[in-house]
């Protein structure tokens, strides 16, 4: 069973930092995109970041520059750090592969950002 399995949320100040890390199984990782969504309370999923199979990548305007993906094709696992974090970056943090038309989700992680 394909499985993309999240890590590294939890509580954290506001400007501090977390890395998120998304360990897929089961499918030949280097040849998909990977991409972190969000879903915030009340509000849609929304886009955080993306990298193509061949590393380009792509940040949502609220998170250019704080934020950087990154992919480990050995470990078929992608990552998010996160700094300087704010309350609003709050969310349920989603891993995303996506290769032409199949798409597959992760369970999330919660990112909570409060002092």
């Amino acid at each position: 069973q394909v499985q993309l399995v999240e890590s590294g949320g939890g509580l954290v100040q506001p400007g501090g930092s977390l890395r998120l890390s998304c360990a897929a199984s089961r499918i030949t990782f280097s040849i998909y995109a990977m991409g972190w969504y969000r879903q915030a309370p009340g509000k849609q999923r929304e886009l955080v970041a993306e990298i193509s199979s061949g590393g380009s990548t792509n940040y949502a305007d609220s998170v250019k520059g704080r934020f950087t993906i990154s992919r480990d094709n050995a470990k078929n696992t992608v990552y998010l750090q996160m700094n300087s974090l704010k309350p609003e970056d709050t969310a349920l943090y989603y891993c995303n592969a996506r290769l032409a038309s199949r798409e597959l989700w992760g369970r999330g992680t919660l990112v909570t950002v409060s002092s």
